[in-house]
C-alpha cells in the first residue's frame, strides 16, 4: 500500500514510508539537506549543517532497518538547537568566535542517534538564548517561514523555522523562559516544555530554569521526539492517542507581574478565547481563574542572569559578545549570591501558584502577548530597552520555568494577515501525559497540521 505524504511530511509519515520500503533514509536525508541549503538564504535556520556525517548516519539507519530494527525515529531527519553538544561540531550557542568541536554528544543527542534519527544540523539561536528574537552578528537574522519580514521567535527560533518551513519534520529546542513555546506559537507549531529533569542534560542548565523540548507540526510527532530524548519508551506517544477525559480547564489572561508595561493584544486574546471555546466544544468545562503569581520574577532573575554569566566564561572570544550580553553577565555576577535564596523560595511558589490546580486540571493562557514582531525590533537598543521590548511581547511563559512544570504551546489560529498565534496548556508537576492527550484531542478539531506557509525559498 502506498503511503500518502504531504509537501510538509510529518515524522510519522516519513517513518511509515520507511517501514513500507517506499523510500530510504539516505533519500529522505538528501532531500532534507537540499531543503536546508535552498532555504538558508531566506530562513537562515541553521548554524551548522553536517552533510557527509548525516548521509553516513542515514546509510547506517538503512542497514539497521534491513536487519529488522523498528525504532520509531530510525532513519528520519531531524535537527537540534546549537546549545547541545553534537560530536564533531562546535557548540557556539549563538556566539561569534572560534569554538572547539565537541568531543562527545550530549545525552539527548546520544539518545537520538541510538534511536536512529539522522541529525542534519544545528539550528540558530540568539546569543546564549537570551532573547525571543533569533538574530545576532555571529549568524545574521533567522526569519519566519510564514512571513520572512517577521521573527520566528526565540531562542529556539532556528529549530522552529526549520520545522515550520518544512526542512525537517521535528527539531529539538530548549526552553528557559519560553524558548520552545514562544517560537512554536509564532510559527504555528506544537512545542513541549517538559517537566524539569525529564530529558537528561549535561548538568543543570541556567540553574534549573532551562529544559530541552521538541518542536513539531503534530502532537504525536512532538510526543515521539520527547519519548526518544527522555528515554520513556512510548509513554507520551500513547498519551497522544488516548482521550484525556472530561477536564476542568482554567482560562487565565492575567499577565504575571513585570517591572515594565505590558498589554495583551486583543487579537491574541481572541485567539486564546477561541481555543477555550473549542475545548468547551469537546466537552471540557472552562472557568476563569487567576493564578497567584506574586513576585515570582524576583527568583527568576538571579538564575537567568547568573546562567548567562556562567556561559560567558566558556566563550573563547568574550570581546565579540554583544554589549547587552556582557551587561547581563555583569549583573549575573552581582546576583550570584542570591541563587540559594531563589531556589529555596521555589517550593513556596509551587504551593501558592499550584493551588490553582485544586480548582482546575489544566491552565490555558496566551503563550505570548503579541503576534510575531518584525525582525530587527531590538537592533541598536540598550539592554533595558531590549528587556522592555522582550517582556512586552512575551510575559506569559517564564513562570513555568521557575516552577519546573510542563507546558505545551498549541497553535491558536492566525492574525488577519496570516501570522501564527499560540496558546499554552499548562499543568502541575509531571502532567505531560494529560497535556499531550488534551493537545492531541484539540488538534483533531482544529486541524492545524493542515496549515502551513507557502514556500518562500
Amino acid at each position: 500500500m502506498t503511503v500518502e505524504i504531504s509537501a510538509f511530511p510529518t515524522l510519522a509519515e516519513q517513518a511509515e514510508r520507511l517501514r513500507a520500503r517506499e523510500t530510504s533514509s539516505v533519500e529522505l536525508t538528501r532531500e532534507a539537506l537540499e531543503r536546508a541549503h535552498a532555504s538558508q538564504p531566506v530562513l537562515n535556520a541553521f548554524r551548522f549543517l553536517r552533510v557527509e556525517a548525516a548521509l553516513h548516519d542515514a546509510a547506517l539507519a538503512d542497514r539497521r532497518r534491513a536487519e529488522g530494527d523498528g525504532s520509531p525515529l530510525l532513519g528520519v531527519p531531524v535537527a537540534v538547537k546549537d546549545d547541545v553538544d553534537l560530536e564533531g561540531l562546535p557548540t557556539a550557542f549563538g556566539c561569534a568566535g572560534d569554538f572547539p568541536d565537541a568531543t562527545q554528544d550530549s545525552p539527548a543527542v546520544a539518545k537520538l542517534k541510538r534511536a536512529g534519527a539522522v541529525i542534519v544540523g544545528k539550528t540558530n539561536t540568539p546569543e546564549l538564548g537570551q532573547w525571543p528574537f533569533t538574530e545576532g552578528p555571529a549568524f545574521g537574522v533567522t526569519r519566519n517561514p510564514w512571513q520572512p519580514a517577521h521573527t520566528p521567535g526565540g531562542s529556539s527560533g532556528g529549530s522552529a523555522a526549520a520545522v515550520a518551513g518544512g526542512v525537517v519534520a521535528a527539531a529539538l529546542g530548549s526552553d528557559g523562559a519560553g524558548s520552545v513555546r514562544i517560537p512554536a506559537a509564532w510559527t504555528g507549531l506544537v512545542g513541549i516544555k517538559p517537566q524539569r529533569g525529564r530529558i537528561a542534560t549535561d548538568g543543570e542548565l541556567f540553574h534549573g530554569l532551562t529544559v530541552l523540548g521538541p518542536l513539531a507540526r503534530t502532537v504525536v510527532d512532538a510526543a515521539t521526539l520527547l519519548d526518544v530524548t527522555a528515554g520513556t519508551g512510548d509513554t507520551f506517544r500513547k498519551a497522544a492517542r488516548r482521550e484525556p477525559g472530561r477536564l476542568r480547564i482554567g482560562l487565565s489572561t492575567r499577565i504575571p507581574f513585570t517591572a515594565t508595561k505590558t498589554r495583551l493584544d486583543p487579537v491574541v486574546e481572541a485567539a486564546v478565547r477561541h481555543t477555550a471555546e473549542a475545548l468547551e466544544g469537546l466537552g471540557h468545562e472552562i472557568v476563569e481563574v487567576e493564578p497567584g503569581y506574586g513576585l515570582i520574577g524576583l527568583t527568576f532573575l538571579p538564575r537567568s542572569l547568573t546562567g548567562v554569566r556562567d556561559w560567558t566564561l566558556r566563550v573563547p572570544e568574550p570581546a565579540k559578545l554583544d554589549r547587552r550580553t556582557r551587561g547581563n553577565a555583569h549583573q549575573g555576577a552581582l546576583l550570584a549570591g542570591a541563587l540559594k535564596l531563589a531556589k529555596r523560595l521555589e517550593p513556596a511558589l509551587q504551593r501558592r501558584i499550584g493551588s490553582v490546580f485544586g480548582r482546575v486540571d489544566v491552565l490555558l493562557t496566551p503563550t505570548t502577548a503579541t503576534p510575531p514582531p518584525k525582525t530587527g525590533a531590538v537592533d541598536g537598543l540598550t539592554g533595558w530597552a531590549t528587556d522592555q521590548t522582550m517582556i512586552a511581547a512575551c510575559p506569559y511563559a517564564w513562570p513555568w520555568n521557575v516552577l519546573g512544570w510542563p507546558g505545551i504551546n498549541v497553535p491558536a489560529g492566525q492574525t488577519a494577515d496570516g501570522l501564527p498565534l499560540g496558546a499554552q496548556l499548562l499543568g502541575p508537576s509531571h502532567a505531560e501525559e494529560r497535556l499531550i492527550s488534551l493537545a492531541a484531542q484539540l488538534e483533531e478539531v482544529e486541524r492545524w497540521p493542515e496549515r502551513h506557509p507557502a514556500r518562500v525559498w
